[in-house]
């Protein structure tokens, strides 16, 4: 069976990368290939290496504030480039009233700080399936 495999990135100009290396070497662990973009990425150049790397899911690690504006911006390229099957999920400091607009605009879960890394591991088997599957 294929695995899973997630592109891990950093939108926006937010230095503070801890959290996302930290899920990704869960992800890892638990058995997912991962691929980390670095800091500073753009919803472009994301979007980009996920259909080139033709990953399952994007995960989005953001503390900037950006997030309103970054995670839709990531599903519509998505869209507009066909690879809308690719799933979103992300984390970092979201405040719990702008959940449900990210839900809304096609995210599909949000992990807020303090969440168990064994949740989202949790989540993406319940959730994601690789493509070759």
């Amino acid at each position: 069976m294929s695995k899973i495999r997630i592109l891990m990135a950093k939108p926006g100009l937010d230095g503070h990368d801890r959290g996302v290396k930290v899920m990704s070497r869960a992800l890892r662990d638990a058995g997912f290939e991962v691929i980390y973009t670095g800091l500073r990425q753009t919803p472009e150049a994301i979007v980009a290496t996920a259909i080139q790397e033709d990953v399952d899911a994007i995960g989005l690690s953001i503390l900037s504030g950006a997030h309103a504006t970054v995670f839709p911006r990531v599903i519509e390229l998505l869209k507009e480039k066909g690879a809308s099957d690719i799933s979103v999920f992300g984390g970092g400091v979201i405040p719990e009233d702008d959940i449900p607009a990210l839900y809304k605009a096609g995210v599909t879960r949000i992990f807020t700080p303090g969440t168990p890394t064994d949740d989202a591991v949790q989540f993406i088997n319940d959730n994601i399936k690789p493509k070759s599957a």
